[in-house]
């Protein structure tokens, strides 16, 4: 049969509207979507033709600023109308005149500004920026370096007295806490709050603020050591609406001080119907508790138990059996108790499970991780860092052969030393489309395993192999066009190895050569020269490479935002200054 001839016509005659909802089918792919790094599909249609050009600007939402645009910020805020997202964070540079030349614009649209890592939050241009910019609703300014509890809180009320969310987390010095019966907290409408670290919070705080937010969904405040059980048991029954709780209790909570089940706390969590999502990580609980919140037919998805003490299998159990809608699980560094035949038996309460960290349960073997593939056919996930994971295989290896689990994404198996090539080329065979593989610190592995695993499963984007080949040279024959993050510290790494590999990973986006102290500046040269899109390198403890060679990467590959320097390099404000006018943080 004679082959037809296709040709390409342009459609000129279609109007935007068809085109948007062209493009809008050529991005959808599932959850890669969420992934900001693959969001570029923009950049090639803007260049097919001016009238591609003006619709990909009306698609453009998130802008983030960096040195390298600022002297073209003007063309690019008229360029880009309908932005609803603008992101400040890597600018080192004080905001003030910034948010005042931006608030100039007509934003109408634009919902989400971050300002995070400022020595301090900007308060003249944020009372300009607000003056002309009314529809923002979500702010995050965390890593501050000093954070005014009286002032700024007034501050960002004042300026936006509708905000829906707040993220405050991880400030560096925190002043104005013997103030605290006066801070001015007027966000009515807030939804989602991050105090993550503000140490200042006590049981008083807490209960001014889920009264007065009556619309708050999620609360987030780890590293919150003055709030007690008493203050949660009286704060929340006022935010009947919470969906997800993130509360690092006060020390009393502590193994040496076990946290009194009081009715009044058990009470309060039967009053959150609503609750999805409950983070007890590093509390102090009891059977008793898990048992008491169960019975209350919480419609939870996720619950996390790490570092948590005082439980044992029989609260779990009994929590897990009546709460059959748990998705996302985390035991880690808590359920040390946990046996195969535990698992087992857990695993048939968890139809909706999508993941599940097991980490530090040294009595589990392959027996566990089986179990839970076979019984849980929504998994995506399994986290089972120091475990016994490579006993017992052989035994389940039969029956598993003609297995695959397509929807399998996500497997961290570090700190398995037991772990042998046959073992993870099993593993490999049951998920062939999976996307994070971490075997660091698996010191049984060899290159030959690694090469087998890369070959089966193509789809990898992120693979973390640190401290764990003794050697990796030319043998490995793969080729993983999807790659993006590859940690290979600490690993006897040739200059010819790492030509091989940025020919067969074009799309890595960070690459780790930590302590690679074999490797030189040409090996580091046709990395940056192969992979076009690599946006983060780690040089440090790389002594063979030298410093004038950190320069010529910089001007070479203008996608760089990130260099961790090798030793060779001075670091010096004059330096890290070049490289920030280039968009890149040298550290």
């Amino acid at each position: 049969m004679k082959r037809q001839r296709t040709e390409l016509v342009y459609c000129s005659d279609l109007p935007d509207d068809c085109w948007e909802h062209v493009f809008r089918f050529v991005n959808e792919d599932g959850e890669e979507e969420e992934d900001n790094n693959r969001r570029h599909y923009l950049n090639s249609i803007s260049l097919v033709s001016k009238q591609f050009l003006s619709i990909s600007n009306r698609h453009k939402l998130c802008l983030r600023i960096c040195h390298p645009t600022l002297p073209f910020l003007h063309r690019l805020l008229h360029r880009f109308t309908n932005l609803t997202t603008l992101d400040l964070s890597h600018l080192d540079v004080q905001l003030n005149d910034l948010l005042i030349q931006i608030s100039t614009f007509p934003f109408d649209q634009l919902t989400s500004l971050n300002i995070s890592n400022q020595s301090s939050l900007p308060a003249i241009g944020l009372q300009a920026f607000s003056s002309t910019v009314t529809s923002l609703t979500s702010l995050t300014a965390s890593n501050l370096g000093v954070f005014d509890i009286i002032h700024d809180f007034k501050l960002i009320s004042d300026c936006f007295p509708f905000l829906q969310q707040l993220d405050l987390s991880n400030p560096g010095k925190i002043i104005g806490c013997k103030s605290l019966l006066t801070i001015p907290f007027a966000l009515f409408k807030l939804r989602k709050v991050n105090l993550s670290d503000h140490g200042y919070i006590n049981d008083q705080f807490v209960f001014y603020l889920f009264k007065n937010c009556n619309f708050l969904q999620e609360a987030i405040m780890l590293g919150c050591y003055r709030i007690t059980n008493h203050g949660i048991a009286s704060a929340l029954p006022h935010t009947p609406n919470l969906r997800s709780l993130f509360l690092t209790p006060s020390l009393s909570m502590s193994p040496k001080y076990p946290m009194s089940v009081t009715s009044n706390l058990i009470h309060s969590f039967t009053i959150l119907k609503a609750l999805t999502c409950l983070d007890l990580s590093s509390w102090c609980i009891s059977d008793h508790f898990l048992s008491s919140i169960a019975n209350q037919s919480l419609p939870l998805t996720r619950l996390s138990l790490g570092y948590c003490t005082g439980y044992t299998y029989t609260g779990i159990l009994a929590f897990l059996s009546k709460c059959l809608s748990i998705q996302h699980l985390e035991l880690q560094q808590s359920a040390d108790f946990l046996t195969d035949h535990h698992v087992a038996e857990l695993s048939s309460f968890l139809p909706h499970l999508v993941s599940i960290n097991l980490s530090c349960c040294r009595k589990l073997t392959d027996s566990a991780f089986f179990a839970l593939i076979r019984n849980c056919t929504s998994l995506t996930e399994i986290v089972m860092q120091c475990t016994s994971i490579a006993e017992n295989t052989a035994s389940q290896k039969n029956s598993m052969d003609s297995v695959v689990y397509p929807q399998f994404k996500s497997l961290c198996l570090a700190y398995n030393s037991s772990l042998e090539d046959d073992k993870i080329i099993m593993f490999a065979s049951l998920f062939p489309n999976l996307q994070l593989l971490d075997l660091s610190c698996c010191y049984g592995i060899t290159e030959q395993g690694i090469g087998q695993v890369l070959r089966t499963c193509c789809k990898i984007r992120h693979l973390n192999l640190y401290y764990c080949l003794k050697r990796m040279s030319l043998g490995i024959n793969f080729e993983l066009p999807n790659l993006e993050v590859l940690d290979l510290a600490t690993t006897r790494l040739s200059d010819e190895a790492l030509y091989v590999i940025s020919m067969n990973c074009p799309a890595l986006l960070k690459l780790s050569l930590l302590r690679c102290e074999e490797i030189t500046d040409k090996g580091v040269m046709d990395v940056v020269t192969n992979c076009t899109k690599l946006r983060e390198i780690i040089l440090g403890y790389c002594r063979k490479v030298h410093a004038k060679v950190v320069k010529s990467m910089v001007l070479l590959r203008p996608s760089l935002r990130k260099i961790v320097a090798p030793p060779s390099i001075h670091l010096t404000n004059r330096n890290r200054k070049f490289f920030s006018r280039h968009g890149c943080l040298l550290v």
